[in-house]
């Protein structure tokens, strides 16, 4: 367990912009400190019983997997087959350039990194926040804080208070040459039912481009420089 801040508070989102720069610097140390022994390791945020939260003061876990979970090592896989494809381009990397042209699944870009709603979602204003060029490891990266903050401050004005959720780093497994971080943020505003637990086939009633329009709409102006 990672305690995000000495100050008792409930969410990620009433971290000032300093303490939240630091609380995702406690993650990047800690995964660097298991990288070696881990084949994978995850950090994950949950806050709010429907998101599996159980402690009331903001916190992460970090989980030293000896193993590559299936639905990572299969990201790890089109990564690398996309790299291969193209003669060294980087999936995520056009994915953004794709997304920055439409603009009507991008929520928000600074200097750092972006913030998107993906193409097919899977549950409603489900955001993800990538850097904007290639780093395999989130350990090996400083970017990001600023954007993630602007995010969560998002959510909050959108729906009148943080909701529920869970956010999660996927970083590069132990080895993976071609990876791309990312940071996914889940707010829990649906429920999984019959259908989608017994298919794995995810319904989500808000479209991604609606959600970034929203979340656009209620994102706070990037603070001054």
């Amino acid at each position: 367990m990672i305690v995000s801040s000495p100050r008792h508070v409930a969410s990620l989102a009433d971290l000032g912009a300093e303490e939240l720069a630091g609380a995702l610097a406690a993650w990047r140390t800690r995964i660097a400190a298991r990288a070696d022994e881990a084949s994978l390791v995850h950090v994950c945020v949950n806050e709010g019983p429907l998101a599996g939260s159980t402690l009331p003061h903001t916190h992460a876990q970090l989980f030293a997997l000896p193993f590559v979970p299936t639905e990572i090592a299969r990201e790890r896989e089109r990564f690398t087959a996309y790299h291969e494809r193209t003669m060294g381009s980087h999936l995520l990397e056009d994915v953004l350039v794709e997304e920055v042209r439409r603009r009507d699944r991008l929520v928000a870009i600074d200097e750092e990194a972006a913030l998107i709603c993906p193409w097919a979602s899977r549950s409603p204003y489900e955001m993800r926040l990538l850097p904007r060029s290639v780093e395999p490891r989130f350990d090996g990266d400083e970017r990001g804080a600023a954007l993630l903050g602007r995010a969560l401050a998002a959510l909050a004005a959108r729906f009148d208070g943080i909701p529920q959720l869970n956010l999660w780093v996927r970083t590069a497994p132990r080895a993976a040459g071609e990876f791309h971080w990312h940071i996914d943020i889940a707010p829990r505003l649906s429920v999984r039912a019959g259908f989608e637990l017994g298919t794995g086939v995810e319904i989500n009633s808000i479209a991604p481009e609606r959600a970034a329009a929203e979340l656009r709409e209620a994102m706070p102006a990037e603070p001054p420089r």
